[in-house]
């Protein structure tokens, strides 16, 4: 009862933080999408390139997220600004499970497809546009699904470097030791994980092929 109490007198500010985690959140993972796909793509076409690209993004993933905010904090552009570091290392924590099922969607699909559309005459960008990347569109929003959710809970350490979103109320609650400002943090961020995940997961169900 105090927590509903508690939430229903800091619902504004509840409100204007959970907008600012949608927003740290929606524009690190559409970056990701806009740089893991095409890396995803890239490294079919060019197996030497696989093992670095693969083992780098591998290597920030296991990066604790304070130690990576810590790593960007003294390059000048991303240092003046909290938002901007925070989208980075979002970024950058959203881009395995990115760019590792776009390469196993495409590199997965069954090679009688591929010798058929060479034999319509479709050629390698054909081949993408029109039978891979729809073939592996389940795969691929797999990977983004996973890694949305991975970027809303990583997104609660944002605050620890100013810059906003939910993890503020969680912060201030260990501060304080009060588990009423924990929850009105934690709450949200689990419901908008959870939404995340069961919204995705019904959409990649219709979106993939069987192959």
């Amino acid at each position: 009862m105090d927590f509903i109490r508690f939430f229903g007198s800091h619902r504004t500010e509840i409100l204007t933080l959970t907008v600012e985690h949608l927003w740290l959140v929606g524009i690190s993972v559409a970056f990701a999408v806009g740089v893991g796909v095409p890396l995803g793509i890239v490294i079919t076409r060019s197996p030497k390139l696989r093992a670095p690209v693969l083992g780098v993004v591998n290597m920030i993933q296991v990066i604790p997220s304070l130690a990576l905010f810590g790593f960007l904090l003294p390059l000048p552009w991303l240092g003046e600004r909290a938002d901007r570091l925070a989208i980075v290392a979002l970024t950058l924590y959203a881009l395995l499970p990115i760019v590792r099922n776009t390469y196993t969607g495409i590199t997965t699909i069954d090679p009688a497809v591929r010798e058929a559309a060479r034999g319509m005459g479709l050629t390698s960008m054909d081949m993408l546009w029109r039978v891979e990347l729809p073939l592996a569109t389940g795969v691929i929003l797999a990977g983004i699904r996973v890694a949305l959710v991975i970027t809303i809970g990583v997104a609660t350490i944002a605050a620890a470097i100013g810059a906003g979103g939910l993890g503020e109320f969680i912060f201030r609650g260990l501060a304080m030791v009060d588990n009423r400002v924990i929850l009105a943090g934690a709450v949200p961020a689990g419901a908008m994980a959870l939404a995340a995940d069961l919204g995705l997961g019904r959409i990649e169900k219709l979106l993939r092929v069987p192959r």
